[in-house]
């Protein structure tokens, strides 16, 4: 029994939180707050220089490390202004501060936001340039192509990495985000067509046991009015019946209310599998139609057996419809039920003697049209027959594995 109530907000609580902007500005002016004191480092040592420094070197590790606050929004920007701010400083003359060094935080974040293409586009500008104008200048060129060249290439290439793999480590948490977005969406969406399944079952069996009831108690109440008089006590067997299917379908009533108030109460109460529909109780079924005078032959075939309880419930619903079409329109005497067993169906068969096709449409009325969808449902098959004058002939075959 599926419980009937509100939505799932299962989607809404796994929804991303929104990033926080403070947090991104506080990494932000650390990173450059960090750049900062490496090129201001590298310029206050001065290797291989006189010991003199212009002030103005440090307005370039000041503008390097400013630009990292705005990395983020301008990513190729920064790099770009970081690369040419470094040829710039080199080409005034300033103490050496090293090549990877001072562009490593911009070609990070220029990976790291997916601008892979430029970052080792730029890379590979930074370390020709470099390298040309070394040899040029007349350096050592095993100290260039030996040492300096490779290890700047590598601790660019290092950076970069790091980018590109934080870039699609967070691309990889965000598709696990959707797919577990989109999982509890399906889900949610499951739960939604089952309750809405529950509700016309629900709406089915009560039309089912409403019209038996009905049927039934009309039928004895006229009997009871017909023979109050001359025989009594058939007017108090009559009663007596219509009294009985009055407090059945009160319990069966109690019993759908219950269920749709604890949704596991049929499973946890052991004795409320008794009270659940089934061909346990065509006994019971049989016996509201004849009190009235309808004779009923039941015939069984095969091995009974304990069957599903999605068929148990569907083959008692056939036969209850049956009977009340036969009770309200057939005009029959004799009605027939036969249920044969087979390994994977159980066949029901409801025959009567009455009208025919002049008493109802076949087609029509919602007791067929709920048989027929609880079958389509099971995958299983109804079939009726009729002609004026010869009866009705219902044949339901309803799959009895249990994985139906």
């Amino acid at each position: 029994m599926i419980h009937i109530g509100p939505r799932s907000s299962i989607a809404r609580g796994r929804e991303a939180a929104p990033p926080d902007d403070r947090s991104q500005l506080v990494i932000d002016t650390a990173l450059g707050v960090v750049v900062l004191i490496v090129v201001g480092t590298a310029v206050t040592a001065n290797v291989g220089g006189d010991g003199t420094v212009s002030p103005a070197a440090y307005a370039f590790g000041a503008l390097f490390g400013a630009l990292m606050l705005v990395r983020r929004r301008l990513p190729v920007t920064v790099l770009i202004v970081t690369a040419v701010a470094l040829l710039g400083y080199y080409m005034l003359s300033y103490p050496p501060i090293g090549l990877a060094v001072p562009v490593a935080a911009a070609l990070y974040s220029a990976a790291e936001c997916g601008r892979l293409y430029w970052a080792c586009g730029t890379a590979l500008a930074l370390l020709g340039v470099s390298t040309a104008v070394r040899i040029g200048q007349g350096d050592d060129l095993s100290y260039v192509l030996g040492l300096e060249t490779p290890t700047s290439a590598t601790l660019m290439l290092a950076v970069i990495a790091l980018g590109d793999s934080v870039r699609s480590r967070r691309g990889w948490r965000a598709e696990l985000d959707r797919q577990t977005a989109a999982a509890a969406l399906e889900q949610e969406t499951e739960a939604t067509r089952r309750v809405e399944e529950e509700r016309v079952r629900i709406a089915r069996d009560l039309h089912d046991l409403l019209a038996h009831t009905v049927s039934v108690i009309s039928l004895h109440t006229d009997v009871a009015r017909e023979t109050l008089h001359d025989e009594p006590a058939t007017a108090e067997r009559s009663l007596v019946a219509a009294r009985t299917a009055c407090r059945d379908a009160g319990r069966e009533l109690r019993a759908t209310v219950d269920a749709l108030r604890a949704p596991d109460a049929e499973n946890s109460e052991p004795g409320s599998a008794g009270a659940r529909p089934g061909l346990n109780r065509l006994e019971e079924l049989v016996d509201t139609a004849t009190v009235g005078g309808l004779h009923v032959d039941v015939h069984t075939a095969g091995t009974p057996r304990t069957l599903p309880v999605v068929s148990d419930v569907t083959a008692y619903r056939v036969v209850q419809e049956a009977l009340s079409n036969v009770l309200r329109h057939a005009d029959a005497t004799t009605a027939t039920v036969a249920v044969d067993y087979g390994e994977d169906v159980v066949t029901v068969r409801v025959s009567d003697d009455g009208r025919g096709a002049a008493a109802a449409d076949p087609a029509g009325g919602w007791g067929i049209t709920g048989m027929r969808e609880r079958l389509t449902l099971l995958g299983g098959t109804l079939r009726i027959r009729t002609r004026p004058g010869e009866g009705f002939n219902v044949t339901a075959r309803i799959p009895a594995r249990e994985d139906s």
